[in-house]
């Protein structure tokens, strides 16, 4: 549990868990541990030569159990990411609960179906990939 909460505590670890086809950059974070109260900001590519500016604030945090972060401004009219840890016998599950809501009414709800339902499929598919390849490496390098 203390190495998969340091790792996931750590926000500059966010980039190593996001696909490079995401175009995904921190722009801010003044801390290298997480605490309630941080805030973050992003890049992300929304279209070729498209970036908007995402700023979210660690607003929860219950040590080796959970952490929130919340949009102040970005993408989404409502964006609140619940990451949850619990011990088991094969070592530790991380689940990522995910509320958002999308902005411009309608027209959001088409882009939605077209574009950003599969996009976060495919972001947090490839995180659970990426969770997996980096400790599992981890696990091998310790024995």
């Amino acid at each position: 549990m203390a190495e998969a909460w340091e790792f996931f505590s750590t926000p500059r670890n966010l980039d190593r868990l996001t696909p490079k086809s995401v175009g995904f950059k921190i722009t801010h974070c003044a801390s290298e541990t997480m605490h309630q109260g941080q805030i973050i900001a992003y890049k992300i590519k929304v279209a070729p030569m498209i970036w908007v500016s995402w700023l979210t604030e660690i607003s929860q945090v219950e040590n080796r159990v959970m952490f929130v972060d919340s949009q102040l401004s970005g993408p989404y009219k409502v964006w609140h990411h619940t990451h949850r840890f619990q011990e088991n016998e094969n070592g530790v599950m991380m689940t990522d609960d995910v509320a958002y809501v999308m902005p411009f009414g309608i027209l959001g709800e088409l882009v939605h179906a077209l574009f950003v339902k599969r996009q976060l499929t495919h972001i947090f598919d490839e995180r659970r990939r990426l969770v997996a390849e980096v400790f599992s490496a981890k696990s091998a390098s310790a024995t």
